[in-house]
């Protein structure tokens, strides 16, 4: 218990402390533009009240992640803890952040757009199928978990199939309607869901008198049940907790809100605090997994058991400390998470591909015509066999993550701020993204020796470093001759 305390405390104080320092080295400034005044378009550029566009980045970014991805990560040990902590402090929030209002300072550009303009116009056109790609992989990810928990709260005529077409129905409108109406008016009650389910199963791991686990003076060795030669802490365990450590899938979403936003000093609790309160959902449910099944070598014989899914791990969470009603509206939350992700991808998507065709979204006919495609993609994805989709995913999305990381950090180099605070995750994350790759088993990795896959991982982390390096170099003596010019 007293572990996921000070856990818990680190990830508060995080947010006054490193976010406000991250803060003040952005320096956001209230007389900013800002597109949802300049852009207004009535669509996707509108002005909104802060705590709307709160619940909106939260929403979109609090999918299946930080429950789903936590119960997996968990299973690792206590490291899963201290990522959970140091990844969303130190990477993950930065990333949201920063992407965020660097999207603002562009009129709401899109994450392509930005990642663009730092690193070419090569990286620009990868990026624009990198992203639409994983987007549309989000959609259809979002679309199958929520349809398997609500076929088994419902009666047996609202079956799997039936959600799918009510899930993806909705996806259709959300993406296509200005983001005020649909989505505006339905996250406050999805919020109310997600929020009263961390609340209620905090509130019982607090003073439920249950015991959690994790003791850190046990060390820091992998705990996987199973097969640990296939599951290393590094990398799987960093790729497993994404969205409660750090997620690429995020630097798709600020942007969104970018457009929305009518202060720019709000860019810090919007999306640096909505980071860190979703890493408190990913805080909750691991310590909830470790806590419900009692050691870490149950909770791998409960996985094992029900097929390495974490549905059921929830469902039965929700209804044992909760009780069936609490327990219910805790399994909505569960449902809204992953839903009002799935929406919101798609319609970054749109969002993307419009600006990519320079396609103007004011006409209801224009913005169908870039739908259609992205629904069409994302229906047959959800065909594919959703442990191969889901792994695809996990490494897609860290992988987007480097790559926004890196645009960070040239971006606070071009402007003479203290780049470090990006290009430390933006290397451990390279390291993670590549070692990943190598490693993982078919049919998304090349199933190389571990030893090998980290020592290529380190490799390419480093000469990314020395690219950078020579890079600034080569910046800083173009400003120095242009300076001397003027002078």
């Amino acid at each position: 218990m007293t572990s996921f305390l000070i856990a818990l405390a680190l990830l508060v104080g995080g947010y006054f402390i490193y976010g406000t320092l991250v803060d003040r080295i952005i320096g956001t400034n209230a007389s900013t533009p800002m597109p949802a005044n300049t852009r207004n378009d009535g669509i996707d550029f509108i002005p909104m009240a802060p705590w709307r566009v709160f619940l909106i980045q939260f929403l979109n970014i609090a999918g299946l992640g930080p429950i789903f991805g936590a119960i997996m990560g968990i299973m690792f040990g206590p490291a899963a803890f201290l990522w959970i902590v140091l990844g969303t402090i130190f990477a993950g929030a930065v990333h949201d952040f920063l992407s965020g209002v660097i999207s603002i300072r562009m009129g709401g550009a899109s994450l392509p757009e930005i990642v663009g303009k730092e690193l070419g116009n090569g990286i620009k056109q990868v990026m624009r199928g990198f992203s639409v790609i994983l987007l549309i992989l989000v959609g259809a990810v979002f679309v199958l978990t929520p349809a398997d928990l609500l076929s088994a709260m419902t009666p047996s005529w609202l079956d799997r199939t039936v959600w799918i077409a009510i899930i993806f129905g909705y996806y259709m409108l959300a993406t296509l309607l200005p983001i005020d109406k649909l989505i505006g008016n339905l996250y406050p009650v999805f919020g109310f869901a997600l929020l009263f389910m961390a609340v209620g199963l905090l509130c019982y791991l607090l003073f439920g008198g249950v015991d959690i686990p994790v003791d850190f003076s046990e060390g820091l060795a992998n705990r996987f049940a199973g097969d640990t030669d296939s599951h290393p802490v590094f990398p799987m365990m960093f790729v497993s907790i994404a969205c409660g450590a750090i997620s690429g899938f995020h630097a798709t979403q600020s942007p969104m809100m970018a457009r929305c936003l009518t202060n720019e000093k709000l860019a810090r609790p919007i999306f640096y605090g909505a980071m860190v309160t979703e890493g408190i959902v990913a805080l909750i449910w691991a310590a909830a997994a470790i806590a419900f099944t009692g050691s870490y070598e149950q909770l791998g014989e409960y996985m094992a058991a029900h097929g390495n899914s974490a549905g059921a791990l929830v469902n039965e969470i929700s209804i044992t400390w909760l009780g069936t009603a609490g327990g219910i509206l805790a399994l909505l939350g569960v449902v809204a998470a992953p839903v009002s992700t799935g929406d919101t991808a798609l319609r970054s998507a749109r969002l993307i591909v419009a600006d990519f065709l320079d396609i103007s979204q004011k006409s209801i006919a224009k913005r169908l015509a870039v739908c259609l495609p992205i629904f069409a993609a994302s229906f047959v994805i959800m065909f594919i066999d959703f442990n191969v989709l889901w792994r695809y995913f996990a490494w897609s999305n860290q992988t987007l993550a480097v790559f926004t990381l890196w645009a960070v950090t040239v971006y606070l180099a071009r402007h003479r701020k203290a780049y470090i605070v990006s290009l430390c995750p933006a290397l451990f994350m390279t390291a993670v993204s590549i070692s990943y790759l190598l490693f993982a088993r078919n049919p998304e990795g090349f199933g190389l020796p571990l030893s090998i896959a980290v020592g290529c991982g380190i490799i390419v982390a480093t000469v990314f470093l020395f690219l950078f390096m020579r890079w600034k170099k080569r910046f800083a003596s173009l400003q120095h001759q242009t300076q001397t010019h003027y002078d």
